[in-house]
Formats: C-alpha cells, structure tokens, sequence
C-alpha cells in the first residue's frame, strides 16, 4: 500500500491544480497541510496556465493498494 499526500490549490482563473507528496508522514494533519498550503501560496513559487495559486481547496491522503491477480 502506498500514500501520496494530494495538495489541491484554486488557480486565479477558479481551477483546481494539485501538487502531490509522496510517502508523507503518517500523522500528517490538516492543519499542518494546510499551513504549508499557505507558504506555497504565499512564495509564488509556481505559476499554472491559468494564472498563480490562489487558494486552498483541500488536502487529502490517497491510498493505493496494488494486488497481484492469483
């Protein structure tokens, strides 16, 4: 089984975008994901076609577990 924390961010134009973690901690909390949400908006760091990261949207943990057909 394998986790990827997913950070989705509203751009300027009202899409959403998503910057993925993988293997994050395990007692990550939303607070904290949130948090850093914040910086990245606040830096400018990254830019999308349709203009800078806005807002949050949500932070979420998705789950993968692969199972080999018998």
């Amino acid at each position: 089984m394998s986790k990827v924390l997913e950070l989705v961010f509203k751009d300027t134009a009202g899409k959403d975008k998503t910057i993925s973690v993988d293997a994050p901690r395990e007692d990550v909390t939303k607070s904290e994901a949130e948090s850093a949400m914040q910086k990245v908006i606040a830096a400018n760091v990254f830019a999308t076609t349709n203009g800078d990261l806005a807002t949050i949207s949500e932070a979420r943990m998705r789950t993968t577990t692969v199972e080999a057909l018998a």
